[in-house]
């Protein structure tokens, strides 16, 4: 079973001689191609990802890299990273939630109603959407963990629930305006502090914090791999990985900082990163989640609580869902009951393109992030570049093919 960690390491010393030697340019490239080897979908995903922001960059004169179009592909995909993050997770335990879309439209419905028909304060409104998608992941967690009912007939049940108490709350008709507090969760960025600088002053400190976070947590993580004698990569590769990583959060930030600065939605999904990263990688319960969908018989004795571990994911689940459907209905400004169509296929099209295998146990957080991203971003590119929907959907579908095909073939690789 792959590592939650989702970073495969090499040995501090080169195959091939030390890279002090006058013999070690072979060395260190047998290093880099072992690391590679081993992160092959992540670092393809990422590499991927950078390849298709440079040639729609070029493709649209630099439109899709301005400061308000960055804004856009994160606000408008917001919902689909939130769902991403949830489905990663159900992925890697073997299981399939088809209910995010409609459970995500019932949950934004059930906000409006109490927002405007009953004029509920909307953080109240918020917090009771999300206790009720914490109902609803309960409900078919029970049928899946503790009946035995397969995922993907309960999801599918719950799909069809769903969408029809959405048409039955909302009565075929739509609820807006939405109140201005609640429509900031999208539309809202960070305050103005500090001089003038033609820059925003805040979204410069927060950058610089996230870059010493990500240099410490590596170098932490880093250390602790080398104290329990495991495998590292080599100092000079990882000094590389580390400037690599802060150049892209530096462009990044520079970015957004020359204009609005960070959007509340991004430091939301940023949270939401941090969490579910540190529990998949640092926890029981996230360990407990790849040994269930690694080898559930092998997991079980082992003393694993399967049937808690699932139930748990799916309440996870139907959280995150709800918070894509409040995520979703700010940025329509209006409780729809057309909301949330589609919305499971995309959080499992990212999952699957972040790196999550068909057969479970493989995944991280971030690889969902960058799935999210990558299918933001065509999206994107390809609505600036006037692409038809039509095409839209067949480029996104065969983007989806060669990511699942490309997890097989590795697969078959490797067993032989």
């Amino acid at each position: 079973m792959s590592s939650p960690v989702g970073t495969t390491v090499t040995k501090d010393t080169p195959p091939g001689g030390n890279p002090k030697d006058g013999n070690s340019g072979s060395g260190w490239a047998e290093v880099l191609l072992q690391a590679m080897r081993g992160n092959l979908r992540q670092y393809g995903m990422i590499v991927a990802l950078a390849l298709i922001i440079v040639l729609f960059a070029i493709w649209t004169d630099g439109t899709t890299v301005t400061p308000t179009n960055v804004t856009n592909i994160i606000t408008q995909n917001g919902y689909v990273f939130i769902l991403a993050i949830g489905m990663m997770i159900v992925i890697i335990a073997g299981h399939i939630d088809l209910s995010v879309g409609s459970l995500a439209a019932f949950t934004g419905a059930v906000a409006g109603v109490l927002m405007i028909n009953h004029h509920m304060a909307w953080p109240l409104a918020m917090a009771i959407s999300l206790a009720i998608g914490a109902v609803a992941g309960a409900w078919q967690g029970f049928w899946v963990a503790y009946i035995g009912v397969p995922s993907f007939i309960v999801t599918l049940a719950g799909m069809l629930i769903f969408r029809g108490g959405t048409e039955i709350l909302l009565k075929g008709q739509s609820l807006a305006p939405m109140p201005e507090g609640f429509t900031k969760i999208t539309s809202g960025y960070l305050p103005t502090v500090g001089p003038n600088t033609n820059y925003h002053n805040l979204t410069l400190l927060l950058g610089a914090a996230l870059i010493a976070w990500t240099v410490f947590s590596e170098w932490r993580s880093r250390r602790q791999q080398a104290a329990y004698d495991l495998d590292v990569l080599p100092f000079g590769l990882f000094v590389l990985k580390c400037v690599a990583i802060g150049a892209a959060i530096i462009a990044f930030t520079m970015t957004l900082a020359s204009d609005q600065g960070y959007p509340i939605l991004l430091l939301i999904l940023a949270g939401l990163l941090i969490v579910f990263g540190f529990v998949m990688r640092n926890t029981v319960i996230g360990r407990h989640v790849y040994a269930l969908g690694g080898n559930q018989s092998a997991a079980k004795l082992s003393g694993v609580k399967n049937k808690r571990v699932v139930f748990l994911i799916f309440v996870n689940m139907g959280v995150l869902a709800a918070l894509a459907g409040l995520v979703a209905a700010a940025r329509l400004q209006s409780a729809t009951p057309g909301a949330g169509v589609n919305y499971e296929l995309e959080a499992i099209s990212a999952a699957f393109i972040g790196g999550a295998s068909s057969s479970g146990g493989v995944g991280t957080v971030l690889g969902a992030i960058i799935g999210g991203l990558v299918l933001g971003v065509l999206n994107n590119g390809m609505s600036i570049l006037s692409v038809g929907s039509d095409w839209q959907q067949v480029i996104k579908g065969l983007v989806l093919l060669a990511a699942v095909g490309f997890d097989i073939y590795n697969k078959r690789k490797a067993g032989s």
